[in-house]
């Protein structure tokens, strides 16, 4: 058995999404990104899937609207959450 295809769905849908959002701001700052993406991921339940293909097959498109929604609002709170950490110092 062989469990290098097992990831967590959210990963790549939070990385894809701070890099849109954020990464040419904060290009200069990869630790910021980094404390987001492990402050959202944190924050969310794991799903973990062997293939993202599966995932969006097996997905009604509410559950897809939920999970962006779900997504965007752990990004939204770590941010705030890592901002006031980081002016905090």
């Amino acid at each position: 058995m062989t469990f290098e295809a097992i990831t967590n769905y959210y990963e790549k849908q939070v990385y894809d999404r701070i890099t849109a959002e954020l990464g040419s701001i904060y290009s200069d700052d990869p630790d910021y990104l980094a404390d987001i993406a492990c402050v959202a991921l944190n924050s969310l339940p794991p799903r973990y899937i062997r293939h993202s293909v599966d995932m969006a097959f097996y997905m009604s498109s509410q559950e897809r609207e939920h999970m962006k929604d779900v997504i965007e609002k752990a990004i939204r709170d770590a941010i705030d959450f890592v901002r006031s950490r980081r002016e905090g110092e």
